[in-house]
């Protein structure tokens, strides 16, 4: 053990003892926060459809055509043609993961047919990713698949299983020597909620589409173990305050006998309510604390299994300043002090993966923007990556494996939460604030 991470053990022990004497959260006590070891996981995430641009024919190209999205796809932010930069851009922040979705519609363009043209762009992006030094994350399903699915039927279809799986093995034997994570399916609960307002699942279609994403993940978990030993594979939740034991039912119970960790996305304080529908998502209120909140409840749910924060971030309306007064940079640190208190209380996170490394196309608008690096797709038409403040913040977080142990808050805690009610407000964690 070298010293750095002898005296990191060290502060490790003492808030342990102190937490223990003082009971969660009693900042007079609090001697800081260790910083996280050497091998967490930082990462940044991404998704093909949403960021790559030269889009093939797809469920969510379509949903763009026929006018059902605030804005024109365009080509997005161009990964397609921009992957080598921007993957460089990742490397300078100093992460160790780079997630990707290798889109379903790319690949197999037509019934039974791929081919290493097909698979190209993913091979170079994976290559990049891997000489720069990071390790890739691959998503299999980020709600977007063939037109020539849509066209019989999509999730409505009970084949759709059988094709799924069979170009979800075409992508593993392919990358499976790259060691990535993988994600199988996307936000699970969400995915449903995308095709019900865009595509033509009605509201009697979601159990059947729930029971086929199930059997997919169940699948798939099990080629992927055949194929690549030690796989890492997960379905990241989509954490919903206050709703989070109600949500996870439908899907995370039924694969727990298949998860290696927990993959889990959390951004918000509040329930979902008429701004989430709206795709409005910086009228939501942030509160970095719940990421806690979060992790604890999926270490009560999963005893022992690792957890990995797959998507977080901030939007911002337009990049403009928010209302509230939270800045990338700060809401980035305050989350990653979280981060630590949650270690250093005991619960096994693994990784986490910012959300996302440039502005993207949020599922029908360019106005919300999570980027690290913000993109004036609508209004530039060189695409130039603009770096936010959360950038040089973010580069000094994994330098140091976190904040420092003597950080204070930007913002205060909510007194009530209702992140995991009702111990996230019967019993809520406090930190020292600025």
């Amino acid at each position: 053990m070298g010293v750095r991470s002898l005296a990191a053990g060290m502060a490790a022990v003492a808030f342990a003892m102190t937490a223990a004497l003082t009971g969660p959260g009693l900042a007079a006590a609090d001697p800081g926060v260790p910083a996280l070891g050497d091998d967490f996981l930082w990462g940044v995430a991404a998704s093909g459809f949403q960021s790559e641009g030269s889009a093939p024919d797809s469920n969510w190209s379509r949903y763009a055509a026929a006018g059902k999205t605030a804005d024109p796809y365009r080509d997005s932010v161009d990964f397609y043609h921009r992957y080598r930069d921007d993957i460089a851009l990742a490397k300078n922040l100093g992460v160790k993961v780079y997630r990707i979705s290798v889109e379903w519609a790319r690949v197999q363009p037509h019934p039974g047919v791929w081919n290493d043209a097909d698979f190209a762009f993913y091979d170079n992006v994976i290559a990049a990713v891997k000489a720069a030094g990071m390790r890739p994350m691959i998503t299999l399903d980020h709600w977007v698949y063939p037109g020539w699915e849509v066209d019989r039927g999509g999730w409505k279809n009970p084949a759709m299983v059988d094709d799924w799986v069979a170009d979800a093995r075409h992508v593993v034997d392919r990358y499976a020597a790259a060691d990535p994570l993988w994600v199988t399916i996307n936000e699970p609960v969400g995915y449903p909620l995308l095709e019900l307002s865009h595509g033509d699942l009605g509201p009697a279609d979601i159990p059947a589409m729930q029971d086929r994403l199930v059997a997919a993940h169940d699948a798939i978990y099990d080629y992927i173990h055949a194929v690549q030993r030690g796989a890492m594979v997960t379905s990241n939740v989509a954490y919903m305050p206050g709703l989070e034991s109600v949500a996870a039912l439908p899907f995370e119970d039924r694969v727990a006998a298949k998860l290696d960790y927990i993959g889990i996305d959390y951004y918000y304080g509040n329930p979902p309510n008429a701004d989430a529908l709206k795709n409005e998502p910086w009228r939501n209120s942030l509160q970095p604390e719940g990421i806690y909140y979060a992790l604890r409840h999926y270490a009560q749910r999963f005893p022992g299994k690792p957890l990995y924060i797959v998507e977080n971030g901030m939007p911002t309306e337009n990049g403009q300043p928010r209302a509230d007064g939270w800045t990338r940079a700060d809401d980035l640190r305050d989350t990653v002090y979280w981060l630590q208190r949650a270690k250093a209380d005991g619960m096994n996170v693994m990784g986490y993966n910012y959300w996302s490394l440039t502005d993207n196309y949020e599922w029908g608008s360019y106005t919300p923007r999570f980027g690290l690096y913000t993109v004036d797709v609508l209004t530039d038409p060189t695409l130039t990556r603009k770096p936010t403040d959360a950038v040089d913040a973010y580069r000094d977080i994994t330098a140091a494996n976190g904040v420092p142990a003597d950080y204070r808050l930007s913002h205060p805690t909510t007194s009530c939460s209702l992140v995991d009610p009702p111990i996230s407000c019967t019993q809520p964690v406090t930190g020292p604030v600025r």
